[in-house]
Order: structure tokens, then C-alpha cells, then sequence
């Protein structure tokens, strides 16, 4: 498959890397078309690698994963082109952290608690199909989640498109995710809750110094 992955940083290098190490095509898109990141990641990698503009790389996807850093994400679909993510699915995983008053960041507030980053997204973009996942972890443990585990802990979805999550869901199983792991909230103002998780991680992660962690749903 055609895999566009926007954002140059660990999250979107993690995430294309593991996506052509699973055999598929990835192409990673920037602001510019000769960014630093992006050409050390085709770099590093023999085939089915390449690299260019926001618009490039939706261009090119028959999948988009948005890996920009939250505050930006809009900015960076609007750069890739409405007729480029129309139809498509666009899978987000990040998060509205609002950095300016330092570590560790709050959310973004008129992204968060009666709005998310993931509907802003929809909203603004309604032909095409936003699925929001694995936002509530490391980058580490979203490619590979038997690290912690055995990969028994839970990965949240949630989209307004039921067949767009099933195309998501079958590409997390590829990464390792099992079904029963993965668990459904609805549609993507769901994507309130799972952003909020962030303020309780970076604690979390402050206070034990280690990001591969994750929660587990236990009923």
C-alpha cells in the first residue's frame, strides 16, 4: 500500500519505518520538499522510501498519517491539499499540547474538553475519513505493542467512518495490535477523551522517566 506520513519527527519516522519494514510505500512529507529529516529518512532505508511536500506525500498516499506536532496539524492538511485528503483516510495521531508556558505542556483550550483536534480536523476537512488512534502512547509501543506486556494493554479508536476504522484496525494488526485490544469509542468526538489522556501520560512519564508504558482497560 501507498502510505503518506506527514511530519519529519520520531513519531512520523517510527511510524514509516515500521509501515515499509511491513512491505509497504511510504512517503514522508514536509513543509519543503528538501527537509533535513525527511532526506535521512529515505536515507536509511533501501526501497519503497521517499519524500517531498505536504501536498507530495498526500498526493501519493492511499492512506495519510498525520504526525505533525498537534498545534500544527491543520496548518500541515491544509498545505497537503483538500483535493489531496479528499476521500482518503486520514489517520491521526496527535495531540493539541499547548508548549508555551513550558513543560510539561497543557492542551490546547479550544482544542480540548468540549473539542479535539480530531474533530477541528473533520471539521474542516468532511471528505475525508478521520480516524484518531494511538495517540495515548510512545511511539515505540505504537509500532510494536508487545514490548510492554505481551501487548496485552489497550490502543483506543475512534471515527465517524465504520470501514475506515476496519482499514485502520487491519493495519494496527499489522504493527501487533490484537482485536481484543483494540477498543472502539465512537465516533470522533471520542478523540476529547483520548487527547485528554495526555496530561495524566506526561506525568506519568515524568515521574517514572520512561515512556514505554500504556493503560489497559480492565472490566
Amino acid at each position: 500500500m501507498k502510505i503518506a506520513v506527514l511530519g519529519t519527527g520520531m513519531v512520523g519516522d517510527t511510524i514509516g519505518s515500521r509501515l515499509i519494514e511491513l512491505g509497504h510505500e511510504v512517503k514522508m512529507g514536509s513543509r519543503t520538499a528538501d527537509n533535513e529529516k525527511a532526506r535521512a529518512f529515505v536515507a536509511k532505508h533501501e526501497r519503497n522510501a521517499s519524500a517531498g511536500t505536504f501536498a507530495d506525500a498526500a498526493a501519493f498516499g492511499e492512506i495519510i498519517f498525520n504526525c505533525t506536532a498537534g498545534a500544527a496539524s491543520v496548518d500541515a492538511l491544509k498545505m497537503a491539499g483538500e483535493a489531496n485528503v479528499a476521500g482518503k483516510i486520514a489517520v491521526d495521531i496527535a495531540n493539541p499540547l499547548d508548549f508555551s508556558n513550558g513543560m510539561p505542556p497543557s492542551l490546547i483550550p479550544a482544542l480540548s474538553n468540549t473539542h479535539s483536534l480530531g474533530e477541528e480536523i473533520q471539521k474542516t476537512f468532511p471528505a475525508t475519513k478521520v480516524v484518531k488512534t494511538l495517540n495515548t502512547m510512545w511511539c515505540g509501543l505504537m509500532v510494536n505493542p508487545a514490548m510492554v506486556g505481551g501487548g496485552d494493554h489497550t490502543n483506543f479508536i475512534c471515527g465517524n467512518d465504520a470501514e475506515a476504522k476496519q482499514q485502520v484496525k487491519a493495519l494496527l494488526n499489522e504493527f501487533g495490535w490484537k482485536n481484543e485490544n483494540i477498543l472502539d469509542l465512537g465516533d470522533i468526538s471520542s478523540a476529547r477523551g483520548t487527547e485528554a489522556v495526555l496530561p495524566v501520560w506526561l506525568r506519568i512519564w515524568n515521574a517514572t522517566q520512561n515512556g514505554a508504558f500504556n493503560f489497559k482497560v480492565v472490566s
